[in-house]
This record gives structure tokens, C-alpha cells and sequence, in this order.
């Protein structure tokens, strides 16, 4: 989920390094595992709910539509799925980072990730920016900003402002041309647009940073929403 929301207690902070180790990444950037699930019923903040987060790895090939991967589903269709959120994307190294900090083992898709990659610096990636995944072409609108479903699934305390704070969000994705995607497809950049800014900075601008806010507002191929967004977090005193 990505909608307006209470910023967490620890403040963000931005850095350009990303978008360097991002560039030499790229040369072997690669799909780890194609992720997706139906809606399944869980306990959320105590309460009887319905969810999509349990992604499973899939074996072969998987087709990849506009509304995202054949199969997956979505049980919050307000703020999860639709166009500008059709895939997400995680990185196997952040997920190696947090396996590390949490002191569990982490397997692919348990953030709810679609794409598991490796090689790719998705926190230095930008807003706007195209690739190349198996077939399909995608582009990246929006980081993933973390929600009580989240924390629920994870069963970890506090977990929605550690996630926000660690910066390491993962991207979402609209899916320009439709195709297929399997583990072991290689991931091309093939566009970036002029505008720099990274996912890192999209989800500090998300929380009240209003400099990059300004400048986020100004690239081609955000999602619809930043729009909105936008007018909240300038309009903040």
C-alpha cells in the first residue's frame, strides 16, 4: 500500500551513492523467482481478513498482463494491484539484509514480492524508469510503502516504522508491453528518464520530504497517485 499515512519517528535520509552502485549492478541483474498467490484469509491487527500476501515461487514461465502475473490476486483492491501497481519487486539482497536483522530465514516472496531479483539495486532505481523483465516491459512508478497487513504477516513488533525506516522498500511496477517472466531471465534497463529520482527518495518524499516532492512531481512515468499525494504532503504546514 502506498496511500497518504502517518510518517514513522525515525527520519528518512537520502544519498546519491545509490544510483552508482545501481549503474554496475545491472550487468548481471537477474529474476531469482516469479512470485504469486490467490486471497487467503488472515488475522490483521486482531480481526478476521482477506489477503494476497502469501506469494508462492512458481516453476516455468509465467504471464505477465497488464493487471499484473497470471494467477496472482489481491484481497485490498483499492490499494494494492491496478495499473501503476501491477508487479512488485523485491531484491533477494534486502531480503538477505532483513533475514539478518530479524534472525529468521526469509524465503522468496514472503514480502509479497512478485519478482524476486538479484544484481539489481532496486532502491537506486528510478521513478519512471524502464526494464526489460523476460518479455514484458515494465516500469517503475512507486516504492512500497508498508502497511498493518504487512506487520500482521510478518508477526514482527513495530514492524511498519522499521521497514520505513531502513529504507528498503521495493518497487512497483506497470507493465508497458505484456509477456512472460521465469527464475534465471535476465533484467535489462532499457529507459531512464532525465528527472533523477530514486525509490528510495519517492518513499522520503512520501513521508514529508516536500524538495524531492517537488522534483518527483515533475517525472514522466510516476504513478497516478503521487498527483494526490503530492498536493497532501506540500499543503502540510
Amino acid at each position: 500500500m502506498w496511500w497518504p499515512g502517518p510518517a514513522p519517528n525515525r527520519a528518512l535520509r537520502s544519498t546519491r551513492a545509490e544510483t552508482v552502485s545501481y549503474r554496475a549492478s545491472m550487468t548481471s541483474a537477474s529474476v531469482v523467482s516469479v512470485n504469486q498467490g490467490p486471497v487467503r484469509g488472515m488475522v490483521v491487527a486482531g480481526k478476521p481478513a482477506r489477503s494476497g500476501i502469501d506469494k508462492q515461487p512458481q516453476t516455468g514461465r509465467v504471464a505477465i498482463g497488464f493487471g499484473g502475473l497470471a494467477g496472482d490476486d489481491y484481497g485490498d483492491k483499492v490499494n494494492h494491484g491496478g495499473r501503476d501497481q501491477a508487479v512488485y519487486a523485491y531484491a533477494r539482497e534486502d531480503l538477505d539484509w532483513w533475514a539478518v536483522q530479524l534472525g529468521r530465514d526469509l524465503r522468496d516472496g514472503l514480502f509479497g514480492e512478485n519478482i524476486t531479483t538479484a544484481g539489481l539495486d532496486v532502491t537506486g532505481a528510478l521513478i519512471g524508469e524502464v526494464w526489460q523483465l523476460g518479455t514484458a516491459v515494465i516500469q517503475v512508478t512507486a516504492p512500497r510503502i508498508p502497511c498493518v497487513t504487512f506487520q500482521s504477516w510478518l508477526s514482527e513488533p513495530h514492524w511498519v516504522k522499521r521497514f520505513a525506516a531502513a529504507r528498503r522498500p521495493g518497487a512497483y511496477l506497470r507493465v508497458l508491453a505484456e509477456g512472460a517472466v521465469g527464475a534465471g531471465d535476465r533484467m535489462v534497463v532499457l529507459s531512464r528518464p532525465e528527472q533523477a529520482v530514486t525509490v528510495a527518495e519517492a518513499m522520503q518524499a512520501y513521508y514529508g520530504d516536500r524538495e524531492i516532492m517537488h522534483r518527483l512531481l515533475t517525472v514522466e512515468g510516476r504513478g497516478d497517485r503521487w498527483d494526490t499525494i503530492g498536493a497532501s504532503v506540500l499543503s502540510r504546514a
